[in-house]
């Protein structure tokens, strides 16, 4: 047995994931295509947004708030600065489901979210413009992570902990067999471990689809870009995270960090890709910077022009929530997945869990709502 741990996809979760099954005296090899952090996944683009008064769901924040705490480990452990504190503001039109839920899961659960009309978001953040109708719940506790410098705090700690990154390996096919689990890679080695998990995005649904597991998984491609922003406005002291879910779009952005500007990008919508499809670059489509201009010509009147836009992808399922499980016939096959755009948050404290799931025989948090079963198959 070459190890007692192999992570195929040394992205967000799996980088995660291979430092804390390392930290509790696990072999563990992660494999992956690139040599992470890189742009061939969902963890680039420099930061992501966390907040903790939910608005995608009750069941994600118990994990929200031992993320939290995984965060600020972290940053105690690697001495990187991967949180700032931003604060994020929830904007929702007039009777929207997703602010009605950040209002819910902040009563539930004691989270501080100061609530907002147009009027009054305005005048405590001059950057913006809100019609009337749209109102904003504030949680000053959340703000920005940087997902690249998080990655690399990861990998640093799991290799200084004994864990190997096999950079530039693609896995083809698994075989499972008693005892233990089989890696084909690309190149014709042969890797085998006690147990597997596979959390590699695009490649997750082929490589489930070798062991008989049919997933349903769509890849989307999407965009995002950053904007001249001057700092008095619209820097992090001036203006907040946001998430909009608006009549006929959803949008979230980050005030304008470390010089970049302010990224803005739209996280529904984006075009369908089949797994390996090369990803068309920023401007192929005439939407990729039409609706983003857009999005500032309305609610960000004095952000200035585009000055860099990008591309990556999601890979959603039907009804946008996680698919966090393992094989139904292979217990020894586990598999994190489709976190549909609002993962990254997430990748400390599922890292952990599937740690603790593979070396104590049970997942620390129900998982029981983000499980394959739900789609009925």
């Amino acid at each position: 047995m070459d190890t007692d741990i192999l992570i195929i996809g040394a992205g967000s979760v799996g980088m995660a994931a291979g430092f804390h099954a390392v930290r509790h005296g696990a072999r563990v090899i992660l494999l992956d295509e690139g040599h992470p952090p890189h742009v061939l996944g969902s963890h680039h683009g420099s930061t992501r947004l966390t907040r903790t008064a939910y608005g995608e769901g009750a069941a994600y924040i118990p994990l929200l708030l031992r993320a939290r705490t995984l965060w600020s480990e972290l940053e105690q452990l690697s001495g990187e600065r991967v949180f700032e504190p931003t604060g994020v503001l929830n904007l929702g039109v007039s009777g929207s489901p997703f602010l009605a839920q950040v209002e819910r899961s902040a009563a539930e659960y004691g989270l501080a979210l100061e609530m907002e009309s147009a009027s009054g978001i305005e005048a405590r953040w001059p950057g913006w413009h809100v019609p009337a109708g749209v109102t904003g719940g504030f949680e000053p506790d959340a703000g920005v992570l940087y997902c690249e410098r998080a990655l690399k705090a990861w990998h640093r700690l799991g290799t200084e902990r004994g864990a190997q990154l096999l950079g530039g390996r693609t896995v083809i096919g698994l075989r499972a067999f008693s005892g233990g689990v089989e890696a084909e890679l690309a190149d014709g080695t042969r890797l085998t471990a006690a147990q597997v998990l596979v959390c590699a995005g695009q490649r997750v649904a082929p490589l489930m689809a070798s062991l008989g597991l049919s997933l349903p998984l769509q890849r989307v491609r999407k965009t995002f870009a950053w904007y001249r922003a001057g700092v008095g406005r619209y820097g992090p002291a001036a203006f907040p995270g946001f998430s909009a879910d608006l009549a006929d779009a959803i949008y979230y952005g980050f005030p304008a960090l470390n010089g970049e500007g302010l990224k803005i990008g739209r996280h529904d919508a984006g075009q369908p890709l089949a797994p390996g499809e090369p990803l068309a670059p920023f401007g192929f489509f005439e939407e990729d910077r039409a609706e983003l201009d857009a999005f500032v010509r309305t609610y960000l009147p004095e952000v200035g022009e585009c000055l860099e836009g990008k591309v990556c992808h999601y890979i959603r399922t039907p009804d946008e929530h996680f698919l966090l499980d393992r094989h139904p016939e292979f217990e020894r096959v586990f598999y994190a997945s489709a976190c549909s755009g609002h993962g990254f948050k997430f990748a400390g404290v599922l890292g952990e869990v599937f740690s603790h799931w593979m070396l104590d025989g049970e997942p620390s948090f129900d998982l029981s709502p983000f499980a394959l079963s739900r789609f009925g198959a």
